[in-house]
């Protein structure tokens, strides 16, 4: 899967957060100052070659969608932090964010408990 730069992953956090929308509510959800229209249109044109959102025509233009789920793409991406910066070692990048973001082990013990409530289900 290809990585999104970050202009492209703020359109498809929207993207994911509407489910879909055209190029106008994609921009209403940007915060100011907002990009000019055909720079977000040109963004979302983008994601379609790399085949991250689809569309369909509707009236005069078009309804884009997301064709890759954002967990899929939060997998990925966390694969690819652990890879290319704590070589591939879990263990390494909980213990970097424990160390750099203060965080206790009551915060690591509620997080042990919310993987396995997910893993329970």
């Amino acid at each position: 899967m290809k990585q999104l730069t970050k202009a492209e992953e703020e359109i498809m956090q929207i993207l994911w957060q509407l489910t879909e929308g055209n190029v106008a509510g994609v921009m209403e959800e940007l915060p100011e100052p907002k990009p000019a229209y055909n720079t977000v249109s040109t963004i979302v044109r983008i994601l379609e070659s790399k085949d991250f959102v689809g569309h369909r025509k509707e009236g005069k233009g078009y309804i884009y969608f997301p064709l890759v789920a954002k967990e899929t793409y939060s997998n990925q991406s966390m694969n690819k932090l652990m890879d290319n910066y704590f070589n591939g070692s879990f263990k390494s990048m909980v213990s970097f964010f424990m160390k750099n973001n203060d965080l206790d082990t009551k915060d690591l013990e509620a997080i042990l408990k919310e993987i396995n409530k997910d893993k329970d289900t």
